[in-house]
């Protein structure tokens, strides 16, 4: 039995009797309830509820949603501060739409989340205006003593109300991008439930003193197959088949990556003229970022990525923290791993090898970490830069460039 809860006068209120079926809806009952409510506070039920257009600035409602999996919290407020109504829908498209298509266009603040991508794109389409807010920089939310979902949908509805520039906004993706990232993320999930099988298979077998020959993770099943200790074969040995059936989907999903990225995205051909760069990384890459004049300049690539290091200076005091890690980690781990080529033995000499080997030769503990965390944030800029400009790329561009200016420099 559903019940909507009317949290202005703490009673519960029966949204249907006993024997509604798990079919019916009742969102009509809960509408009429609210409506109910808002006449009996002094306000206009047509005013409030039915739905009109709003200019932007000049909104009847301000609302709150605390998105859950199951069920979301609402608190609707108005421009007096007052809190007209509050309750809990179900977390399904049917009865969001229901809901929010018969109230007035409203500023509607929720926080980023799983479902928050459609239920943004749902709310806009019913004419809604949206903002997506950023938890993890909203202190009042994040390090609040008395937090649940009830005060968290009040403190977005006040938010919302007060400032929408306090919600930090987070714009999603559009449709077709968070869809086609979704053959990456199953990729990207695949290779690590591979690492993790390969790397259970290695430990147990050192753990009775035998060892699996060094070989790549695409020929792991045939080497492992043969080296298993006949003591712990039959264990093993379903491992090791599914590190191979791993191998043929993992194969499979490269080349339905490499189609797509050359026939829907040409230009991720333009990231592709870096030697460490492939498809995979090109094509996150792009359909992360998805805009490219979303940035003023290349630059603010990097942070966006999580690929500079934190900051807590204060006077003369500047200490020397490791990387923020915000934005994608997915697209963060291909740029590193791409880094790791260029600097590897397979790398070919480029501005970035050069860049990178210089700062790994400083020495220290972490310097061959740092020379590729660095690289990595570099090569963020420099595709970001090859996609805005679609130039040819130069891999030694800026060694030229200095030795040009040291020979002008010579004749003078």
């Amino acid at each position: 039995m559903k019940k909507h809860i009317n949290r202005s006068n703490g009673k519960k209120l029966d949204s249907a009797g006993k024997n509604v079926k798990a079919n019916k809806p009742l969102l009509p009952i809960q509408l009429q309830r609210l409506k109910q409510k808002m006449e009996h506070s002094g306000l206009s039920a047509a005013q409030r509820i039915e739905k009109q257009p709003a200019k932007r600035g000049a909104v009847p409602f301000y609302i709150g949603i605390d998105l859950g999996d199951k069920k979301s919290n609402y608190c609707i407020m108005d421009d007096s501060k007052e809190i007209r109504a509050e309750g809990v829908i179900a977390t399904t498209d049917d009865e969001f739409r229901s809901f929010f298509s018969a109230i007035a266009s409203s500023r509607i603040a929720m926080e980023v989340g799983t479902h928050s991508a459609w239920i943004n794109a749902l709310l806009e389409d019913l004419g809604h205006e949206v903002y997506v807010a950023n938890p993890r920089k909203m202190e009042s939310i994040r390090k609040s003593t008395r937090k649940n979902d009830k005060e968290d949908a009040r403190k977005l509805a006040r938010l919302v109300r007060a400032d929408p520039e306090l919600l930090y906004h987070i714009r999603h993706r559009g449709v077709e991008a968070r869809q086609d990232l979704i053959l990456l993320r199953a990729r990207d999930a695949a290779v690590g439930s591979r690492t993790k099988l390969i790397n259970c298979v290695r430990g147990l077998v050192k753990s009775i003193g035998g060892r699996v020959p060094k070989c790549s993770a695409e020929n792991f099943h045939d080497h492992a197959e043969k080296a298993l200790p006949e003591s712990i074969r039959e264990s093993l040995i379903p491992l090791v088949k599914h590190v191979g059936v791993l191998t043929a989907v993992i194969q499979k999903y490269d080349k339905a990556i490499s189609k797509k990225a050359s026939e829907q995205y040409p230009e991720t051909m333009l990231l592709r003229q870096v030697k460490g760069v492939g498809p995979v990384t090109s094509l996150a890459f792009v359909l992360t970022l998805e805009k490219p004049e979303r940035f003023r300049k290349s630059r603010e690539v990097g942070p966006y990525l999580g690929l500079v290091p934190k900051q807590d200076d204060s006077g003369e005091s500047s200490k020397q923290l490791r990387i923020t890690k915000t934005g994608d980690m997915m697209v963060r781990k291909l740029l590193v791993g791409s880094a790791q080529y260029i600097l590897g033995p397979f790398g070919v000499d480029c501005d970035l090898r050069r860049f990178g080997l210089k700062l790994a030769e400083r020495g220290g503990k972490n310097a061959k970490k740092r020379a590729i965390t660095a690289v990595a944030r570099k090569l963020g800029i420099l595709l970001h830069r090859l996609w805005v400009t679609a130039e040819e790329y130069d891999p030694l561009r800026n060694a030229r460039l200095q030795e040009e200016d040291l020979a002008a420099v010579v004749n003078i």
